[in-house]
């Protein structure tokens, strides 16, 4: 596996909350002039137990400081706000594979009106992956023309990484979700359903 796209952190049980929810938080107690310093102390948390169970000597206060100076300074949107799960996660995974670390924000391009470009990705993405044996790029996120943050919607990982695919012609892309397998029913409602064992398009 040459190249990998991660999310943000999910939840890690049924009451937990998915960071990218978490930052979305902290963007609206910002513009509701509420202090985030507490909450976002769970967020610097969250990150800090990953990079300790993984056994990682990897420091990245000054990301997580930089990126709630840049919320609380109105320098970012709420996208920005959002990305920074999936920026950081990158980060974390590329330190611990040993692979290149390519920010999306400078190979994923939105158009002015806020469509994905994806000729202009597809270009400058393969150009830019063949400088690298290996490689984390974070999912969910590119550009705007005008160099700001923009997201796909919810889910946008899976999308980054199919983008990521083409881009580099690969033969196999796996997507790898917190379920094992196409289930016959939502484990959320329905207790360990059977995994369908073989499906078609039809």
């Amino acid at each position: 596996r040459r190249f990998v796209v991660p999310s943000a952190p999910g939840k890690r049980s049924k009451h937990d909350t998915k960071v990218t929810d978490m930052l979305y938080r902290c963007y609206e107690m910002i513009r509701n002039r509420e202090n985030i310093e507490e909450y976002y102390k769970k967020i610097t948390h969250r990150y800090n137990t990953i990079i300790e169970e993984l056994g990682l000597d990897f420091d990245i206060s000054g990301e997580l400081e930089y990126i709630k100076n840049a919320m609380l300074h109105a320098s970012s949107g709420r996208d920005f706000a959002a990305s920074r799960g999936e920026y950081l996660n990158g980060l974390i995974l590329a330190k611990y594979l040993g692979f290149d670390f390519v920010d999306a924000e400078t190979v994923i391009f939105f158009r002015e009106n806020g469509s994905f470009d994806e000729e202009r990705t597809n270009d400058e993405l393969g150009t830019e992956l063949k400088k690298h044996k290996n490689a984390v790029i974070p999912g969910f996120y590119g550009c705007m023309p005008n160099g700001t943050v923009k997201t796909f919607t919810r889910g946008g990982s899976d999308v980054t990484g199919s983008i990521v695919a083409r881009a580099v012609g690969a033969d196999l892309y796996e997507n790898w979700t917190d379920v094992s397998g196409f289930l016959m029913a939502d484990p959320r409602v329905v207790e360990n359903p059977p995994t369908i064992e073989t499906i078609t398009y039809r």
